[in-house]
């Protein structure tokens, strides 16, 4: 299968090794990775803050870009959710877009749910804890929520799980909010940067070593303050996890 690679801003800008990571991870399962390399901001950041008129040209590009894909995976839920639940206000009647939102993922998502993968042969002898982000909870359902009824699930966590020597935190509170949330963390950052706090002390006090999540945005809110508050946790994207497992291969 050819994958067309969706990678977002930050990651582009800030950590790259995690765009090489997911890279790695979609060709060890034998896809065909392309990375558009005309590719831009979803459009996100500008349709958060009410510029949605800005924010159309952006959305209609993704959708010529990755129209011909016959999968489109991200390393994030925030900007996977903007595309599948946000475009359809922007692009409007555009033919390409029912294709593209039908098959954009994000990367555990797309493990899990297309390549129906439940076992990974790696080792991470590791305490790891799991930060769930918001997007990718409540709008793409990568995990079941803590205050619903019915069967519990965990995508991530059940690929983290079959990882050899591994350990997972429970946490007081499984879904809470990290306070990131984009502008969020500018316009309100005193309340952000409480919310972030008591993520990590949650995480701390499960013992976790190693930080994770399918979004990188959050993690570069909770690895700011761990590392203003000086504390000892390393932080990696769940695509990192992986490759690590697996020797960085």
């Amino acid at each position: 299968m050819q994958v067309g690679l969706f990678i977002p801003c930050y990651v582009d800008q800030f950590y790259p090794q995690v765009g090489i990571a997911t890279v790695k991870l979609l060709e060890r399962f034998g896809a065909q990775v392309v990375y558009p390399r005309e590719q831009t901001c979803c459009g996100q950041p500008l349709a958060n803050v009410g510029l949605t008129a800005d924010a159309v040209p952006l959305a209609r590009r993704f959708v010529d870009l990755f129209a011909d894909f016959d999968y489109i995976v991200g390393p994030s839920g925030s900007c996977v959710s903007m595309i599948r639940n946000h475009y359809a206000d922007l692009v409007g009647e555009m033919p390409a877009f029912a294709r593209v939102q039908q098959k954009t993922f994000e990367l555990c998502e797309f493990l899990f749910d297309v390549l129906e993968i439940r076992e990974l042969a790696g080792k991470f002898p590791h305490q790891v804890g799991i930060h769930q982000g918001c997007h990718g909870l409540r709008e793409l359902r990568v995990a079941s929520s803590s205050e619903t009824v019915g069967t519990s699930f965990n995508k991530m966590r059940t690929l983290l799980e079959s990882l050899d020597g591994i350990q997972i935190s429970e946490l007081d509170r499984v879904d809470e909010c990290c306070g990131f949330g984009g502008t969020f963390a500018v316009s309100e950052e005193a309340v952000s940067a409480m919310m972030g706090r008591d993520r990590l002390q949650d995480h701390r006090q499960a013992g976790t070593k190693v930080l994770t999540s399918g979004d990188m945005s959050c993690l570069m809110h909770l690895a700011g303050l761990a590392r203003r508050d000086a504390t000892a946790m390393r932080v990696m994207h769940v695509a990192e996890v992986f490759v690590e497992a697996y020797g960085g291969k």
